[in-house]
């Protein structure tokens, strides 16, 4: 499957709502890592994939960072599946395509996550956990070496979710 293809199953709400989360984060006062545009923002919803809105081409080039378990884009393409209520939050747990705040808890979130990135094109590779902190962890695969990770992590009535989205993988 092409990376144009892949992004057309992801669905066209994320693109709308990922200006309404840049409009939000704006709002907010917070700070990105990149320059807040759709193509750089996390955005949040549950819904299944639509009809495709054609190839974009992301005009800056998004920056890159190493990791322990490899390099990724320091943020997630303003398609990548995430749940609702999903919220842009800081761990200083080291670098990140994304950390996010999401309301729920850990199993529910997984789940979620596991079902959207197949649905987006990202078999499940393997998933982990509970491990002794309660987190969890899955692991996906695209297209070539395009790999995809998330960790979620109980927190009270919330859940922490990392999201290391591979250097390998496309972004528009």
């Amino acid at each position: 499957m092409t990376p144009s293809r892949r992004g057309s199953r992801w669905g066209a709400r994320f693109a709308a709502l990922a200006a309404l989360a840049v409009a939000t984060i704006v709002a907010a006062g917070c700070a990105a890592t990149v320059t807040p545009t759709p193509e750089a923002v996390p955005t949040a919803t549950a819904t299944s994939p639509q009809a495709p809105t054609g190839p974009t081409k992301n005009p800056v080039a998004l920056p890159q960072s190493d990791t322990p378990w490899g390099r990724i884009w320091d943020a997630v393409p303003p398609d990548f599946p995430l749940p609702a209520g999903a919220r842009p939050t800081q761990t200083g747990d080291g670098p990140a395509s994304a950390v996010l705040d999401v309301p729920g808890d850990a199993i529910a979130t997984m789940e979620f996550l596991q079902s959207a990135l197949e649905l987006a094109g990202f078999p499940t590779e393997s998933l982990s956990g509970p491990l002794e902190d309660g987190s969890r962890v899955l692991e996906s695969s695209g297209e070539g070496a395009c790999r995809v990770r998330v960790l979620v992590a109980p927190l009270g009535g919330t859940t922490i979710m990392t999201v290391l989205y591979g250097a390998a993988c496309p972004f528009p």
